[in-house]
């Protein structure tokens, strides 16, 4: 069985909810021949090169809250990410454009080895929310890529042209066709699920999905668009 995801570097949600279909996967009994692909979603195209203002302030501003809620939002979310066993630090991230980073992406998955897809995005992912690195930094990318098994030469290709910007785009397009508007996604079989989903409910879909039921459903969660993340 195949399992899809839409998802961005720079969505805290998105780390959570990748952690937890891992743990999902990984408690599904019987058969566990699923593939796992990761489609790209950038949730601000029009962000910068480098971040601009820290997290907590531009979060504020983004949702209309003061600046200690945002705090506790921020908290919030980090200690949810900190439970899935990540080390987690979402208030001193620094927010920038992913599209290189979805491109790099886009190489790893051309490989057709899936460890190595799952080595880098968990790298990227490692670098923004842990090491609050800027994930439009070519530099960064260029050693993440090589220190992930990428050939050199071919990651610097990348970076240095627009090779994969299609791809990334089309992802996006595809995303808008089906009336996803905010991220992680995910679609196991006939069904979806929009947002991280605790463990116990990804893991019920991926029963659900792998026995086959005519039934299609999507369930809500936590997640993030280009307006925001959902707080609730």
């Amino acid at each position: 069985m195949k399992i899809t995801y839409w998802s961005d570097y720079a969505c805290p949600y998105c780390y959570i909810g990748e952690a937890r279909l891992k743990k999902a996967i990984s408690e599904v009994e019987g058969d566990k021949d699923i593939e796992v692909e990761m489609k790209a979603f950038q949730l601000d195209p029009t962000a910068g090169e480098h971040a601009v203002g820290d997290t907590q302030t531009r979060f504020a501003h983004k949702y209309g809250i003061s600046f200690e809620d945002a705090g506790r939002q921020i908290d919030t979310i980090s200690q949810m990410g900190i439970a899935e066993g990540l080390d987690f630090r979402y208030a001193t991230t620094l927010f920038t454009n992913t599209m290189d980073a979805h491109r790099l992406t886009k190489l790893a998955q051309e490989k057709n080895d899936p460890v190595l897809a799952e080595q880098l995005t968990e790298a990227l992912f490692k670098a923004y929310f842990t090491d609050n690195k800027e994930l439009a930094d070519r530099g960064l990318l260029q050693k993440i890529g090589e220190d992930c098994g990428l050939d050199s030469e071919e990651v610097k290709e990348v970076l240095t042209s627009d090779k994969y910007r299609e791809e990334v785009i089309l992802d996006e397009r595809e995303a808008a066709r089906y009336g996803i508007h905010a991220v992680p996604f995910f679609v196991m079989g006939k069904y979806g699920i929009s947002g991280a989903q605790s463990v116990e409910g990804m893991k019920a879909a991926i029963v659900k999905a792998m026995e086959d039921s005519n039934e299609k459903v999507i369930e809500p969660g936590m997640s993030c668009g280009p307006e925001g993340c959902s707080l609730g």
